[in-house]
């Protein structure tokens, strides 16, 4: 996809709350929640000095953000399959209207809590297979046939002790570890640094979904301070089910079971790739790196993007690739507004096991590039704020060396966000902006309560996602036999069909290489 606009059906829709990417709500329960006995010694939480503000009420008509949502009703039936776009109005960049905010507002009474939700990563080269094991126990990462889903802890299992010598290979590469969390903590000391200086006291918390600090210990912390107001904002521009669905899916089981919780007013920002100040971040990061190049008018612009199963946009309903084509195009129409105008294209990294993946792959794109005459790349990581193992290792290595071996002859890389301080500003206010939010829609009735999944298009994703889940095929079907498009389908179906007897036959016989190996433990 070189130069190619997005095809975007718009028109202005009434989501059932003003902000349709916000959502909040306050519930109310009885059902009691096991909480870890004892939280990480290494746990950190941000905290800012109580500031005294005078209280004041909140109001479903506070300024927020605005936009334009344009979204198909068939985009989110039943049915749960879509291949139209739900965005944003194409140009519309959604602006900052937190300093139309009055601070004193917003905090009122209430102790106010933000936490920021992220992937995890290990950080020593002993975390590797646990962590791996988190990631494919994730029905949200893979996705089994119903008949085989009594398999998933064992199969990531299997997959996590194959995998781990050669993930540690590209963790010792990059120093030992994923510097992820470290980078997670210092976001979060610098957005609340940012939120004091803009009058609004909050302590910040960082949630992991695959490693620690888990979202778990995150959530135990946010009770034992006492917060009754939580902004939940992931780390991720985009929203896909894989990444900002399944840690908000395991945030509503959190919030589901606990009374303190479900009583405990909160909002959830699934996505801002298309707020003003992010893209602006990312047109100045970019601009920077281009002038490192001889002739950076000729210079190829290639966003990168982790990806995802071909199947959860095309059967469940993901939004994540029209967020990504949009998010591309806005960063592209700011860098236009300063006369630059390279050519540009998106690819997708990453892609796990013998499934098809959105398309086109990174690896390929490259190596076309490469055949198509382009002699300078400035990779850009457009869907990570941190560097970790996908951008130290896969891209400035693995990619860098593909493309010199592909007759490309300049390679760049745009840095993560990071604590750039104009992203940072304008994290923090979006989660003032989303603050009028926290409690309007308060519920006490069990059955009425709103989910803690986001209103509008992201809720109707779910929702849609969530009443086909035992429905939905897997990425590939597995028993569906002859002929295919290509020898990647065909090789995953021989692929999966073999760890399915394998693991069945270790299941029922508790005989086999894997119990001598001591990875099926359990079943002996």
């Amino acid at each position: 996809m070189i130069n190619q606009p997005m095809d975007v059906a718009s028109y202005s829709s009434s989501p059932p709350f003003p902000s349709p990417r916000v959502a909040s709500a306050s519930r109310s329960s009885s059902f009691p929640m096991l909480l870890p006995t004892s939280l990480s010694a290494t746990s950190k939480v941000h905290h800012c000095s109580r500031v005294q503000i005078e209280a004041g009420s909140l109001s479903r008509s506070s300024p927020a953000t605005k936009y334009t949502l344009a979204c198909s009703e068939k985009q989110f039936g039943l049915q749960g399959r879509s291949k139209s776009k739900c965005a944003l109005t194409m140009g519309a960049v959604l602006t900052s209207n937190a300093n139309e905010v009055a601070p004193n507002s917003l905090v009122g009474e209430g102790k106010i809590g933000v936490l920021l939700l992220n992937l995890g990563g290990p950080e020593t080269l002993d975390d590797v297979q646990p962590f791996l094991f988190n990631l494919f126990a994730d029905p949200d990462i893979i996705r089994l046939p119903r008949l085989f889903r009594f398999l998933q802890k064992p199969l990531a299992q299997f997959i996590s002790i194959a995998r781990a010598p050669k993930s540690k290979e590209g963790y010792a590469s990059i120093g030992g570890g994923s510097p992820l969390r470290q980078i997670t903590d210092a976001q979060a000391e610098e957005l609340r640094k940012a939120l004091c200086s803009k009058n609004v006291p909050a302590n910040v918390y960082v949630g992991m979904r695959y490693w620690h600090p888990f979202t778990e210990e995150a959530i135990a912390q946010i009770k034992i301070d006492g917060i009754t107001k939580l902004v939940v904002l992931p780390l991720y521009p985009q929203f896909s089910i894989s990444t900002s669905g399944s840690s908000l899916r395991l945030l509503e089981s959190i919030f589901r079971d606990d009374e303190y919780l479900v009583n405990m007013q909160h909002t959830v920002i699934p996505s801002w790739y298309q707020r003003e100040g992010y893209v602006t971040a990312m047109a100045n990061l970019i601009e920077k790196e281009l002038l490192k190049f001889g002739r950076s008018e000729e210079v190829m612009i290639f966003f990168s993007a982790h990806g995802v199963p071909l199947a959860y946009v095309e059967e469940a309903g993901d939004p994540y690739k029209a967020e990504m084509e949009e998010c591309v195009d806005l960063i592209m129409e700011e860098l236009e507004k300063r006369n630059i105008k390279n050519p540009y294209t998106l690819a997708y990294q990453s892609r796990v096991g013998p499934v098809e993946w959105l398309k086109p792959y990174t690896d390929d794109t490259i190596i076309e590039l490469g055949q198509k005459g382009v002699k300078s790349i400035l990779a850009v990581p457009i869907s990570f704020v941190s560097e970790h193992i996908e951008t130290l290792e896969e891209i400035d290595v693995e990619y860098k060396e593909l493309a010199l071996k592909s007759g490309i002859q300049e390679w760049g890389r745009v840095p993560a966000l990071g604590c750039e301080p104009t992203f940072i500003s304008d994290l923090a206010d979006a989660v003032i902006e989303s603050l009028p939010y926290v409690g309007a829609m308060a519920v006490s009735n069990l059955e009425a309560r709103q989910s803690l999944v986001p209103l509008g298009s992201v809720e109707e994703l779910l929702a849609a996602y969530d009443s086909q889940r035992m429905e939905l095929p897997p990425p590939v079907t597995v028993w569906e036999w002859g002929w295919t498009k290509s020898a990647e389908t065909w090789n995953g179906r021989a692929a999966m069909l073999a760890v399915f007897v394998l693991l069945v036959l270790e299941v029922t016989t508790g005989e086999g290489f894997l119990h001598q190996w001591g990875v099926l433990p359990l079943f002996r």
